[in-house]
């Protein structure tokens, strides 16, 4: 069996960073995937889909520096779902685990602004696979 995703979109917001308590990056942030189709009149349409995307340790700490509102990246991970209670109801949440994150485009798109910082030629951001399995114990959420 099989559970991968692989996501080219724009990224909706800021990635969202959090630490636990032993110092693990935590970041999330939602992904906007669109299709394009045509309707039985002939009608060009558009749908987007959102994606809700978690990135931990290394993988969240770049997108903590590089990532930014509008940006387009390709996700690659599996999808998980979560459950809590609220006030007595079940509710059920999706999202994507990514394993690996490049970030597409022209540099210019990529930075989000022309303050942001630019990588160093040390620090080639385009790529970052999450080296560790995930621990579930650890979900900040």
């Amino acid at each position: 069996m099989v559970n991968k995703v692989f996501l080219v979109g724009n990224v909706g917001k800021d990635p969202e960073v959090k630490y636990l308590d032993n110092g693990t990056a935590v970041a999330q942030f939602s992904l906007a995937t669109s299709e394009n189709y045509k309707d039985k009149e002939g009608n060009r349409q558009s749908k987007t889909e959102w994606h809700n995307i978690v990135l931990w340790r290394g993988l969240a700490e770049v997108a903590e520096k590089y990532v930014k509102k509008g940006q387009l990246l390709c996700i690659e991970g599996k999808l998980t779902t979560r459950s809590y209670d609220k006030d007595g109801v079940t509710k059920y949440f999706t999202e994507v685990v990514g394993n690996e994150m490049k970030m597409l485009g022209s540099k210019a798109s990529n930075t989000g602004s022309e303050n942001a910082p630019t990588p160093a030629a040390s620090e080639e951001p385009k790529t970052q696979t999450a080296n560790e399995p995930l621990e579930t114990d650890d979900l900040p959420f």
